[in-house]
């Protein structure tokens, strides 16, 4: 009988634990930042790429890594690499950039 209320006081604490672990603490919920969210205006060389309808940061992104990604401008060796074709030359003033570069070039064809 004593072992029967060990068993039973060692399962207890068990439920109450997978109890806890069922119920985490919610994370607090992160708000996009407004400036990223701005429609911004392209320049003409970055309209070429992207279209001349404003768009956000973000949108602006996607969209020349889907151009980047279509005419297949990654660097085979190095993917961090983008070589240019002769739209991206404009933009970028290089012939291949970092994919870190290459938002800090494309804001200055943004207003």
């Amino acid at each position: 009988m004593a072992t029967a209320k060990k068993a039973a006081a060692k399962k207890a604490p068990a439920v109450q634990k997978a109890a806890a672990a069922e119920t985490p603490a919610a994370p607090a919920k992160k708000t996009p930042n407004a400036a990223f969210m701005k429609a911004m205006t392209p320049s003409a060389a970055l309209a070429a790429v992207i279209g001349k309808q404003p768009a956000p940061r973000t949108e602006v992104t996607k969209k020349i890594w889907e151009y980047i990604k279509k005419h297949k401008l990654q660097d085979a060796a190095n993917k961090r690499m983008i070589n240019a074709d002769a739209k991206l030359k404009v933009i970028f003033k290089k012939d291949q950039v970092s994919m870190f570069e290459m938002t800090k070039l494309i804001s200055e064809h943004l207003s």
